[in-house]
């Protein structure tokens, strides 16, 4: 079974930026779909990007154009890669396969001045 564990968040400025990888272990994924979702205090989790194997990406209309999504095989690793971040990107952030799995710890993105 694969297991995914995020990293790469932290404390960024209003419209700085941040990467986060979702690094894979125990199973290649090059072939999976992979789904970055959020979760800030007191909200249901969201989805914010979803990576199919073939390389095509989708993004909810709150973080289009802001968000992107991308692989790395060779490292079998994936990537978010945040732009312009808002205080209401402020948010535990998730990578899972798709369909999903057990969740992993996440990583903490904090978007503050």
């Amino acid at each position: 079974q694969v297991h995914l564990v995020e990293s790469g968040g932290g404390l960024v400025q209003p419209g700085g930026s941040l990467r986060l990888s979702c690094a894979a272990s125990g199973s290649i994924i090059r072939d999976k779909a992979i789904v970055w979702y959020r979760q800030a205090p007191g909200k249901q989790r969201e989805l914010v990007a979803s990576l199919t194997s073939g390389g095509y990406t989708d993004y909810p209309d709150i973080v289009k154009g802001r968000f992107t999504g991308s692989r790395d095989n060779a490292k079998n690793t994936v990537y978010l890669q945040m732009n312009g971040l808002k205080p209401e990107d402020t948010a535990v952030y998730y990578c899972n396969t798709w369909p999903v799995g057990p969740w992993g710890q996440g990583t903490q993105v904090t978007v503050s001045s």
